[in-house]
């Protein structure tokens, strides 16, 4: 691969495919949730329930994609490019084993599993459809960003964009068959829409693969497959097992909340999926920035360049505060039109608007949190943010949602006002964390050029 000098990598370079990318996964979700909106909001109900469980699945195997990625980016940095491809091997084949193992278990026991999260009897049947099909074949998810993240490493973010727009593609059209049965084809439902995003995640990880190969001008070790190093798997864990630790409290304590939520009734269910997806879309931004900014600094820190690293972090953390408050009053301005392309139930479109407008106050605590947390683990300051994510997520977010939403009875409101004391005290922590320059002695790769 040729791209391994970060001077030939900007911000607005990597940025700008990532956010398509990200754009279109979020509108492969959203296109999922809007088509079948047209169906029946209780399939939206269904299927939002289960994506909340599966996102958290996705999440356990992130940890080997969030590893790579670090990992690949600083060895670039530092020119050991032989390096970085054998820890692209291994981390693709860890994640190939352990996600097949987590796509069996969703699929034996995908009706207990929602039985945990005190489902509507209403709902069941079409949640652990879904579940039994996108959960069954989660693995090829699990490989997907595997793949992705090394490219994006490399430099190569238009690569996996190009991929998103061609699974996209696939998946709406499949959609529109199975939801509204042109041509005489049958009309399947949420089950349809589950087959549909199957086969354009298998499509899309076997582009992404031949991609790879290509790129690497087939000289990634693939030898290394079946054989781990040992020092490889422990600094792929060492970085990914932290990483995905703080994102999958962020989920759990999620699911925590989707069931305060359910005890609210089928409308604050399908209301809560309908902002989140259209918040997703403020999100996108600070999410882009962010991972842009890891890569960067990945380079950065294997380079030896710290204060580059350090400046780097603060000026794309102006840019997040910046868009996503814009992004997010915006959205609120629209929020009849955005809402009502889901819904025309009034009571929705009523609680929706009023969440909507708290939003605003909740988005720019989640690009600090979005930005910087990036920047400490592309420095390898790993587990800072999983200490202090765990303790507020659970102290104060889940905490909070219960005592305003659930005890004071302000619904879905009171919910969002956990989100934002949780993400306002994470996000200022995280950036006293950046300024003190603990992060300094914490990289990965430093024998040869940061002693």
């Amino acid at each position: 691969m040729a791209k391994t000098n970060n001077q030939n990598l900007s911000l607005f370079s990597l940025t700008w495919p990532i956010f398509i990318e990200i754009l279109l996964h979020m509108l492969m979700g959203n296109a999922d949730t809007l088509m079948l909106s047209q169906y029946s909001d209780h399939s939206v109900a269904a299927v939002g329930v289960s994506n909340q469980i599966l996102s958290v699945i996705i999440v356990m195997f992130g940890f080997v994609a969030a590893g790579a990625s670090i990992l690949v980016a600083q060895n670039l940095g530092a020119k050991q490019n032989l390096k970085a491809g054998k820890i692209s091997v291994t981390s693709i084949s860890l994640n190939l084993w352990f996600s097949l193992a987590l796509s069996i278990v969703l699929y034996l026991f995908s009706k207990p599993i929602l039985g945990l999260m005190d489902l509507p009897t209403e709902l069941m049947d079409d949640a652990s459809s879904y579940m039994n099909i996108v959960g069954g074949f989660i693995f090829v998810q699990a490989l997907i960003m595997t793949v992705s993240a090394i490219l994006r490493s490399y430099g190569y973010t238009k690569d996996t964009m190009f991929v998103t727009i061609g699974m996209n593609i696939i998946n709406v059209v499949g959609n529109f068959f199975v939801i509204f049965g042109p041509f005489g084809f049958p009309v399947l439902g949420v089950e349809g829409v589950a087959y549909s995003t199957m086969i354009s995640r298998f499509i899309g990880f076997v582009v992404l693969i031949f991609i790879l190969i290509k790129r690497s001008n087939h000289s990634l070790p693939f030898s290394n497959f079946f054989s781990f190093k040992k020092e490889d798997v422990k600094d792929l864990l060492g970085i990914g097992v932290p990483s995905a630790g703080e994102q999958l409290s962020y989920n759990t304590s999620q699911m925590a909340i989707t069931y305060f939520i359910a005890q609210l009734g089928t409308v604050a269910i399908t209301t809560k999926v309908y902002v989140q997806n259209i918040m997703m879309f403020i999100l996108l931004f600070s999410i882009a920035i962010g991972q842009g900014s890891q890569i960067l600094i990945g380079h950065m820190i294997g380079a030896g360049d710290i204060e580059g690293a350090y400046k780097r972090c603060l000026k794309s953390l102006q840019i997040a505060i910046v868009i996503s408050t814009l992004a997010a009053i915006v959205v609120y301005f629209s929020r009849d039109f955005l809402l009502g392309i889901f819904t025309d139930d009034t009571t929705i479109i009523e609680k929706g608007a009023l969440v909507l407008l708290v939003t605003i106050i909740l988005e720019p605590g989640r690009a600090f949190n979005l930005v910087v947390i990036n920047c400490l683990r592309a420095a390898g300051d790993v587990k800072f943010p999983v200490y202090i994510g765990i303790l507020s997520m659970w102290g104060v977010s889940v905490t909070f949602a219960w005592f305003f939403g659930i005890f004071l009875g302000l619904g879905l409101v009171g919910i969002w006002i956990g989100f934002i004391a949780d993400e306002w005290l994470r996000g200022i922590l995280m950036l006293k964390r950046w300024k003190s320059r603990n992060w300094i002695r914490k990289a990965y790769v430093k024998k040869e050029v940061m002693e």
